[in-house]
């Protein structure tokens, strides 16, 4: 596990020099800013749900973008994340936000009816996008990666988010059915949890891709402590958990909300940008097999050039750099032997 800065000091010259040698794709640069600066946007359909489409303006025709849906929190208007899913965009993604309506039902409960996501919407999205690929009229007509699916989600939309990582439909979160697609990457969710049954108790999820976890440590909806037990349920990594002081629930929205009774400390568009820088990079890293971004997730890279965050992140060390981190840490060994020798207890 990685948490702030774990790759210890006295190893990371060695660590560096020797996973460069290993393998240069996985060499200590970081990205941080976003790779496009013009962001486009229309809005279409998608089975009868309006959505909202943001997509970079690439300057090669070659170049193609990953599908990217955004599961919205519940009743919060799509319009809501266009400044979070803009900065997504701008890390090379094409983000889908459609305004999913339906009623919840249960047993002894009153309904509860109006925007609520599920799980059958990540099929119904990468569909829906295939088509918009090859259709010569859409804005983003062989602009997409049709083979590549990421998630983003936030509040109600990270559970399905996270239900949807699993091979399974779960209830409440899945209408009808739902299988795994073989195009979904990885999935990162902002201020959510996976007590699905507010019993207080996190089962153990089965992801089957990376996940990566975002809370505000001001959230007053989604109680932190949440969202670092579902963290700790996940049972396969990679995945990761990133801590933003001073946001709330509401980090991610282009404003805050009432709904959450807790004020944030960190300014607004700190808060979303900090979120949507982390959301995109996390992406690159497992989408599109970025190493730098990778680097910039999983080292201290990311964490400590960001006064914001704190990251606690587990990652599965690439093959081809695992014989470089092993000999780094035996040569790290040997150089604290060599300075340290022991000293008879007193």
């Amino acid at each position: 596990m990685i948490k702030r800065s774990c790759l210890a000091k006295p190893l990371a010259g060695s660590l560096l020099l020797l996973t460069a040698i290993e393998s240069p794709a996985f060499a200590a640069s970081l990205i941080s800013a976003p790779i496009f600066t013009e962001i486009n946007q229309y809005s279409t359909l998608i089975n009868d749900d309006p959505t909202d489409i943001y997509y970079p303006v690439v300057s090669n025709s070659n170049e193609s973008t990953p599908i990217v849906l955004l599961l919205q929190g519940a009743r919060v208007d799509k319009a809501d994340y266009r400044n979070y899913a803009r900065i997504v965009a701008s890390y090379g993604f094409t983000v889908v936000i459609p305004n999913n309506q339906r009623t919840l039902s249960a047993p002894d409960l009153p309904s509860f009816s109006g925007l609520l996501p599920e799980q059958d919407q990540v099929n119904e999205v990468l569909e829906f996008m295939a088509l918009e690929n090859a259709n010569s009229a859409s804005p983003v007509a062989g602009l997409l990666d049709t083979n590549s699916l990421g998630l983003l989600g936030h509040s109600f939309g990270g559970a399905v988010g996270i239900a949807s990582t699993q091979d399974n439909c779960f209830f409440a979160l899945c209408t009808e059915r739902y299988s795994l697609p073989k195009e979904l990457k990885a999935g990162i969710f902002y201020g959510t949890n996976f007590d699905i049954a507010n019993t207080g108790n996190i089962p153990p999820i089965n992801n089957e891709v990376p996940i990566g976890l975002i809370l505000g440590t001001l959230d007053g909806v989604t109680v932190p402590a949440k969202t670092i037990m579902t963290f700790d349920q996940l049972l396969n990594p990679p995945k990761v958990l990133i801590e933003v002081d001073g946001a709330n629930h509401y980090g991610i929205t282009n404003i805050d909300s009432p709904r959450d009774r807790v004020r944030p400390t960190l300014e607004q568009a700190i808060a979303t940008e900090t979120i949507g820088r982390w959301s995109g990079v996390f992406l690159r890293a497992h989408v599109l097999n970025d190493s730098d971004a990778w680097d910039y997730v999983y080292t201290s890279l990311g964490d400590e050039a960001d006064g914001n965050v704190e990251v606690t992140g587990v990652p599965v060390p690439e093959p081809s750099v695992s014989v470089g981190i092993f000999l780094a840490g035996l040569l790290g060994t040997i150089a604290r032997r060599n300075r340290n020798p022991k000293v008879p207890p007193q």
